[in-house]
Parts: C-alpha cells; sequence; structure tokens
C-alpha cells in the first residue's frame, strides 16, 4: 500500500475515533462562569456498600469540568441499558456559563451523567435532558477511590467470615 493510502486510512481512522470522546460543544468548560455542587454525595437503590459506600464518594467542582470536558453524548437506551455499569452513587452540580444559561449535572463515578437545562431557579427546562458516558471519568474517579473499594471489600470479607 502506498504512503499516501496509509496516511487516508490513519486520518479516517482518527476521524472516527477522536469525536467518540468529544465534549459536547453546548456546554464549553473555558466559558463555565460557576460551578454549585448541589448533592455532593447521594446513594440510589442501585447503592451496594459492599461494592462502594456511596458516602465515600464526593462530587468535586474538578470533576464537573472534567466531566464536561470528556463527555460523549449516547442514547437514552445505551444510558439506561442494564449492561451499563452501575454504582448506585451519583453528584449533582449546577453549571451557569458566561451566556448566562444553566444546566444540571448529575455525575456517577462510572462516568455516567445526565444533563438537563434549567431555569436560574434550577427549574428543569423541558424536552433538554441528555445522556452521556465520560470512560475518561470513571478511570479516573475509579483510581481516586482505590482506598474506598479496599474499605469495600474489607467489609465483604468480614462479612463472609464465620463467626466463632
Amino acid at each position: 500500500m502506498s504512503r499516501a493510502g496509509i496516511l487516508w486510512i490513519a486520518l479516517a481512522a482518527a476521524a472516527v475515533i477522536v469525536p467518540a470522546h468529544a465534549a459536547d460543544k453546548r456546554y464549553p468548560g473555558d466559558s463555565i462562569k460557576q460551578i454549585d455542587i448541589v448533592d455532593p454525595s447521594s446513594g440510589s437503590a442501585w447503592e451496594n456498600k459492599n461494592f462502594l459506600d456511596c458516602a465515600d464518594v464526593v462530587l468535586t467542582e474538578n470533576d464537573v469540568r472534567y466531566a464536561l470536558r470528556n463527555m460523549r453524548k449516547v442514547s437514552k437506551k445505551s444510558y439506561f441499558s442494564e449492561d451499563t455499569q452501575r454504582t448506585g452513587c451519583s453528584g449533582g452540580a449546577s453549571v451557569t456559563f458566561k451566556n448566562g444559561k444553566t444546566i444540571v449535572v448529575g455525575i456517577e463515578p462510572t462516568g455516567r451523567i445526565n444533563v438537563f437545562e434549567s431555569t436560574a431557579k434550577l427549574d428543569p427546562i423541558a424536552g433538554t435532558d441528555s445522556f452521556y458516558d465520560c470512560e475518561p471519568c470513571n478511570t479516573r474517579k475509579m483510581a481516586l477511590l482505590k482506598d474506598a473499594l479496599g474499605r469495600a471489600t474489607e467489609r465483604r470479607l468480614r462479612s463472609a467470615r464465620p463467626v466463632d
């Protein structure tokens, strides 16, 4: 194969791969005016303290900025798929942009993200909900949670030991 052919294939592959983790251009990270952490840590019915205690998962402003830079849009069906990795933990934040737009972001440590646009009083604007996946967020947050995952493993082992 010629060099031109190889170059063409490499460029085509890059064009396919790069947008896979491109941020949503509607929410540019460089135009963020303010981030308010509304719910730093919460658990849902999916929470499994033997895997991860949600009290150990705290959403930070840096997490929100990182997610907005790295999230990629997925379908609602994909977001709610039974095959999707869940911890049952999440955090929430409101993000106000310099143009006045406000969004509410729910972020799970696995990188599952839901976003909706809202009024200044954080009331949802109908039809603006979007769903995202952020594999780099998953990798980053789970690395930060190694100690918490270790504690959960210890809890599992203690509960599995026979009592004398």
